[in-house]
């Protein structure tokens, strides 16, 4: 039983180990995405809602979801809003 713990253990370090690594990978490309995003908005091109809009229609597009399914329910809350 002991032994189960100990690997149970090693394997926790382990994922978190790997996990900090990989956090401080992305952090470069988060800081060029927020970079992207402000010289978007300082260049007057897109306001920050439009950005918002887009970077939330392009999630639905790529997580393949179904529109009219959506819109339905977005009515619903609507009307009940």
């Amino acid at each position: 039983m002991s032994e189960e713990v100990n690997e149970k253990e090693k394997r926790i370090t382990d994922y978190i180990k790997s996990m900090v690594a990989i956090e401080e990978n992305m952090e470069p490309f988060k800081e060029q995405k927020r970079a992207l995003k402000g010289n978007y908005v300082e260049n007057g091109w897109l306001s920050k809602e439009e950005i918002s809009l887009a970077v939330k229609a392009y999630r639905m597009v790529k997580g393949d979801v179904d529109i009219e399914q959506l819109m339905d329910f977005y009515d619903h809350v609507v009307k009940t809003v």
